[in-house]
């Protein structure tokens, strides 16, 4: 696409120094120097500068290599590319992390039928994970690390993840000193000093235009990152701003942001969403026949345009409607809508299985139960013979012979005598 920016992988880059500078003596210091120079220059000036003194003082004016990749530095230095929007990317680490994910799932002798079964295993331990992601979002807070309300705006907004970001600009604003150069009609310009060792300070310059509520970096973390950084929150504190304008709010780093790719089909889909998607692929089904159909004249596209605003005019009152007077259908439940995570309703069975397994206390019971009611018969025996003994004699011998046993008191109340 012409609007498409491309650059070279610096991360690559740097790695090939100890293969390409290693014949030269103190190659580590070159590979130190080089490395200051290309990520820790502020201005294309100070970059080209500290450049040229690089090449002279270790010997490398006819260095090949090194010539070519400054004629190409505008597609592989950061302070020539951070005036666009990279998303905090400056090498190939997203294909380099991709590489690594689904190397926990598949490999290079992976078959064919295992690729596809585990193919679909990475999509759900994908999709698993960015539900939990989303589930902190909406239901844990990470707690501010100043006092500040410039901060508590980013919290209320942004996932943890990037706020996370956003904090530690916060916390290296302590080391910045703010300093006013310049101010006439609302618009001020500072210099920022950020002290990143105990004798070296760097020197920034942050405008602020008070009118349009917008503050601009040298460094330009905002533009490259979408960022905010620490010494344009200096400035905002300078200034006593208490509210950023909502340009400096992405809504990409929202966890309220709806995700069109939400509706492609997954075997991994929740069975609340299926309803919502079949209907999205019918919908979108006729509109691609209706569309084609329009694009044959300019008369029909405009005639199918109009259309198009008044039924999305009737459907927006419609649904206005219905938000007062109905409840939200577990259809189009989504988190922003789900106050608490709860679990799923407890059913009770009716009884045990017949198969259940014992535990170890069940058989202890059972075989005490069983030597109790053994030791209870014996003695019920004991019992009848001593009887038929004492007849004998009273019949036989003439006289009477008392016979006492101690029948425990549980055995009578078993038998109910």
């Amino acid at each position: 696409m012409p609007t498409t920016i491309h650059r070279w992988c610096i991360w690559h880059i740097m790695k090939k120094i100890p293969s390409k500078l290693n014949g030269y003596k103190g190659h580590a210091d070159i590979e130190r120097e080089m490395s200051q120079i290309v990520f820790n220059s502020h201005s294309k000036d100070s970059f080209d500068r500290n450049w040229n003194d690089f090449l002279l003082n270790f010997g490398l004016l006819d260095n090949k290599w090194l010539s070519d990749l400054y004629e190409d530095r505008h597609i592989s230095v950061p302070i020539y590319l951070d005036h666009h929007f990279w998303a905090g990317m400056r090498s190939t680490q997203r294909s380099e992390s991709m590489h690594s994910f689904f190397n926990k799932f598949i490999t290079r002798n992976s078959s064919l039928i295992q690729f596809v079964k585990q193919y679909d295993n990475c999509l759900g331990s994908r999709e698993q994970a960015e539900r939990e992601s989303d589930a902190a979002d909406f239901h844990t807070v990470i707690p501010c690390a100043t006092k500040s309300s410039i901060e508590a705006q980013f919290q209320d907004v942004y996932t943890h993840q990037k706020f996370r970001e956003v904090q530690a600009q916060f916390r290296g604003k302590a080391n910045c000193i703010t300093r006013l150069t310049n101010s006439a009609l609302g618009y001020s310009v500072y210099e920022v000093g950020e002290q990143v060792s105990s004798s070296i300070f760097n020197k920034f310059v942050v405008t602020y235009d008070s009118v349009a509520a917008e503050v601009k970096c040298q460094c330009l973390l905002f533009e490259s990152r979408g960022i905010l950084c620490r010494h344009a929150l200096s400035v905002l504190s300078f200034e006593q701003v208490s509210q950023v304008s909502p340009r400096y709010i992405l809504e990409r780093w929202s966890k309220k942001v709806k995700r069109r790719h939400t509706h492609i089909k997954s075997s991994h889909d929740e069975p609340l969403m299926e309803p919502r998607s079949k209907r999205f692929d019918q919908l979108v089904f006729r509109s691609q026949n209706i569309c084609e159909f329009a694009s044959e004249s300019e008369e029909l596209t405009a005639f199918l345009h109009r259309a198009y605003d008044n039924v999305m005019a009737e459907m927006e009152s419609l649904k206005a409607k219905r938000k007062g007077t109905s409840s939200l259908s577990h259809e189009d439940a989504n988190l922003e809508s789900v106050n608490e995570l709860q679990s799923p309703p407890r059913i009770r069975t009716r009884g045990r299985p017949k198969n259940r397994l014992g535990s170890k206390l069940d058989k202890q019971i059972t075989n005490a139960t069983k030597k109790k009611k053994t030791k209870v018969l014996s003695e019920i025996n004991l019992f009848d013979a001593a009887s038929v003994v004492h007849s004998n004699n009273i019949q036989y011998q003439g006289h009477v012979m008392n016979y006492q046993f101690m029948v425990p008191a549980a055995v009578d109340n078993s038998l109910g005598v």
